[in-house]
């Protein structure tokens, strides 16, 4: 449960060697969040996460789960539950918040060139966080509470013809956690969608950054005060909900030649 103050307590990520996952956890952690389960493909490369919130003074599990696993997720979900021992120290403790830090951006021209990785993108950002969330929040209301935090992307709001295999995995994930979170709605769990524009990290290295472009510490300070505000849709930077609402009216033929550039 939320502390006396409103503050999440314990944090599951999804993508736990991520850069804005990691940011978030650091972000949350002074506020009182201070039992963390960190999930991902590759165990060892969460280890450093780890040691950093362990050195905040966190208590920090590391467990395996891979958005391609489809067949897995049940049981990788049991595990990250499992993982964090309740308050007491006896058995599974509850989830206040899961956040969703997990995609590959991939390039656009190799991606049409190969068909078979453009499906495996599309499994890894929509299919898979589509099984692993249908089981996240059927735990998180068996325990009656809870916040999912999901990592869009503006590249989702319309699709741009210069990436449109990653941004339709976005409008796809997008899609899917509006309508959960409105099937939520009186559960007691909440969904809270990020909508970030480029972010300087590990996965946009050597990329040219696009006007607006955002660092990991600023998503982190965005989903903080989500948490805090009770907010459900969030962009970062927030300048984005006005470009966005510019840019989904603008007339195809229009968009198609700016998008081109984009």
């Amino acid at each position: 449960m939320r502390n006396a103050l409103g503050a999440i307590q314990s944090l599951l990520i999804l993508g736990g060697s991520s850069d804005i996952g990691a940011a978030v956890a650091e972000r949350l952690v002074p506020d009182g969040c201070q039992r963390i389960v960190l999930a991902g493909r590759h165990p060892e490369a969460m280890e450093a996460v780890a040691e950093r919130l362990r050195a905040a003074g966190a208590e920090v599990a590391v467990t395996a789960w891979d958005a391609a696993d489809i067949g897995g997720h049940a049981d990788a979900v049991k595990a990250a539950w499992a993982a964090l021992p309740a308050s007491d120290g006896n058995g599974s403790g509850d989830i206040d918040c899961v956040l969703l830090a997990a995609g590959v951006l991939g390039d656009q021209a190799q991606l049409e060139d190969d068909p078979t990785a453009a499906a495996e993108l599309a499994t890894v950002n929509y299919t898979g966080p589509v099984s692993t969330l249908l089981h996240v929040t059927r735990r998180l209301e068996e325990q009656g509470h809870g916040t999912v935090v999901v990592l869009s992307s503006v590249a989702g709001e319309r699709v741009r013809q210069s990436n449109f295999v990653y941004g339709s995995s976005k409008a796809g994930l997008d899609g899917f956690c509006q309508g959960l979170g409105d099937s939520l709605d009186g559960t007691g769990v909440n969904m809270v969608v990020v909508r970030p524009g480029f972010v300087h990290s590990s996965m946009t290295a050597g990329k040219e950054a696009p006007p607006l472009s955002t660092t990991p510490q600023a998503v982190a300070d965005a989903v903080a005060d989500a948490l805090a505000s009770g907010k459900h849709t969030v962009w970062v930077p927030g300048t984005f909900r006005w470009v966005m609402a510019a840019f989904r009216h603008l007339p195809r033929p229009l968009w198609r030649k700016l998008s081109a550039r984009m």
